[in-house]
Order: C-alpha cells, then sequence, then structure tokens
C-alpha cells in the first residue's frame, strides 16, 4: 500500500507540474470557451486514462526488463529533459486551434480525440513512461491520470473565471525547475545504486 501511495503521489505532483503551461492546457482552455466545462473534462479524463494507461503498460514492462540503478538514472536524465522541454515551452499550433474550435455533435467525443492525439508522444506521456519504470503502474497511472485532468481543469477554471491565461513564463520555469530537482535526486539515487 505505501508503494501505491508513493506512485500515487510522486505521479500526480510530477504530471500536474509538467502540465502547467503545455499545449493540452492551452486545449483546455480553448475547447471550455467552445463547450460546457463539463463535457470538456469528461473528454479530457477519458482520453487521459487510455494515454496513461498505454504509457503505464510501456513503462512497467521496461522496469520489469532493466536493473533499478540504470532505470533510475535513465529517469533523471529523462527529467532534466523534460525540464529543458519545459523550458522551450509548447505552443497550440493554428492547425491544433482549427481542430479545437471545430463544432462536433458530441463535445466529448472531439475533445477525447482531440487530446488523445496530442498527447501521443507528449511530455506527459514521456514521463507517465518514465515514472512507471520506477513506482509501478497502478499508482502511476491513477496518479497521472488525475494530475493531468487537475491542471487542465484548472486552466478551464481559470480561462472560464478570469478569461485569461495563467503567467505562462513564470509557469514554465517553476515546472523546468521542479523537473530538474526531479532529475538531479533520481540521478544521485542511480549512482548510489550502481557502486
Amino acid at each position: 500500500m505505501e508503494g501505491f501511495l508513493v506512485a500515487l503521489v510522486v505521479s500526480f505532483g510530477v504530471i500536474f507540474v509538467a502540465e502547467l503551461g503545455d499545449k493540452s492546457q492551452l486545449m483546455a482552455l480553448t475547447f471550455a470557451t467552445r463547450f460546457k466545462p463539463l463535457p470538456v473534462l469528461i473528454g479530457i479524463t477519458v482520453a487521459t486514462a487510455v494515454v496513461h494507461l498505454a504509457s503505464v503498460a510501456i513503462g512497467y514492462g521496461l522496469g520489469a526488463a532493466l536493473p533499478t540503478g540504470w532505470i533510475s538514472l535513465i529517469a533523471g536524465l529523462a527529467f532534466l529533459g523534460f525540464g529543458a522541454w519545459t523550458l522551450r515551452g509548447d505552443k497550440l499550433t493554428e492547425e491544433e486551434r482549427r481542430k479545437a474550435e471545430k463544432t462536433s455533435k458530441s463535445a466529448i467525443v472531439a475533445v477525447s480525440v482531440a487530446f488523445f492525439l496530442a498527447e501521443l508522444g507528449d511530455k506527459t506521456m514521456l514521463a507517465t513512461i518514465t515514472l512507471a519504470t520506477k513506482y509501478g503502474w497502478f499508482g502511476t497511472w491513477l496518479g497521472s491520470t488525475v494530475g493531468m485532468v487537475a491542471a487542465d481543469a484548472l486552466a478551464i477554471l481559470v480561462g472560464r473565471l478570469l478569461g485569461r491565461k495563467l503567467p505562462e513564463r513564470t509557469i514554465r520555469y517553476g515546472a523546468a525547475v521542479l523537473f530538474a530537482i526531479c532529475g538531479l535526486w533520481l540521478i544521485l539515487e542511480a549512482v548510489e545504486q550502481l557502486r
């Protein structure tokens, strides 16, 4: 049970932070201006649950095949990479914006499909794979899914209440620092394990 809780808390925190300022959050804001918040949130939840289930399956399989010291080292380097990626920032392209703004018979289906496609290969998917190699699949899946949905719900709420985004630069730097701290911590852990 302790391992599950650690996986849940770590995955929630990492993915919540990774999602801040991500293009998925921009998509959530765009959809929230077009559709009611609840169908948008349901669509995000469905897509996230599916993508992150595939992510943890990949990560859990890798975790079973690799020694833990090497997993920590690879995860640490990946988190440093995620930090750099976060500093670079994500922008919603015009094509992605048009897809998000298209009306559909079902907002839930439109949001689910758009988020599913946007998340494939995204840093939150890669971070979930990385976390699953270390912490196991169920807690990582649940934590990463809830973390992403919470971050996107925040974007919807802020977008609806204030009509503007969170300060993007501050969020980007804060998320990059947290990724770097996690990455360095994992690398130090790997060094201890590989001695």
